[in-house]
């Protein structure tokens, strides 16, 4: 019998893949996008697409404001977008937000009675992300199998992120197997309203060297020649 899971959709090439890993595992899957001020709308639209290509039973955009608070170069359009690699946590780290995605998607899982809930961090973000670590997943996990009704009534959740440690290359070639349309995501920082790509921003550099590692043609759309 297919069990509900709760997987959390940006649009991006690393949330794609895991919707197409947990629908090959049987999972009825209920996408879950976030619309928390980001930069552009192009990745929400692009989550629309991949939802209903890759079979999602439902999605669901929440709208929840983190500019009001500002503190990242995602959420203020006065902190530039980095063009070059940079040290320790980047400026795109937005504060709080893997914590408020993975609430939002415990919320929902509790009301659709669902077990699972897939997050699509991964080994190349986590060391600048600190919420993209093992630990934290473990520790998000634990903390909502105590406060959670189902969890407290024996029924204990568990946070799925089987990218954690592969890379971006590994991502591909998994994805490619099962069907995902890279064409389809959208994983720039500062994509336009088309959704085209501006080839510069460390999301862009991570997303072309993983083709590049994985001998494929790079889908992505961008702006202008790279």
């Amino acid at each position: 019998m297919m069990k509900n899971a709760v997987v959390l959709l940006s649009g991006g090439l690393d949330s794609a893949t895991i919707l197409a890993m947990a629908r090959a595992q049987s999972f009825t899957c209920y996408a879950l996008s976030v619309d928390y001020g980001q930069r552009h709308h192009a990745e929400l639209a692009a989550a629309q697409r991949v939802a209903q290509t890759l079979g999602a039973r439902e999605h669901r955009v929440v709208s929840i404001d983190l500019t009001g608070f500002g503190g990242s170069a995602l959420t203020d359009n006065s902190i530039a977008v980095p063009q070059q690699p940079t040290e320790g946590i980047p400026v795109t780290y937005v504060p709080a937000r893997n914590t408020i995605m993975l609430s939002l998607a415990l919320a929902w899982s509790e009301v659709l009675r669902a077990r699972d809930i897939f997050i699509g961090v991964n080994a190349v973000d986590y060391s600048g992300y600190p919420d993209c670590r093992p630990a934290y997943i473990e520790a998000f996990e634990r903390m909502a199998n105590l406060a959670t009704r189902a969890a407290v009534e024996g029924h204990p959740l568990t946070i799925h992120a089987p990218l954690l440690h592969m890379s971006k290359a590994e991502i591909i070639r998994q994805g490619n197997l099962l069907g995902v349309d890279y064409a389809q995501t959208v994983s720039c920082y500062q994509a336009d309203e088309h959704g085209r790509a501006c080839g510069v921003c460390d999301s862009c550099r991570l997303r072309s060297a993983g083709f590049i590692s994985a001998g494929m043609g790079d889908p992505t759309r961008y702006r202008a020649t790279k």
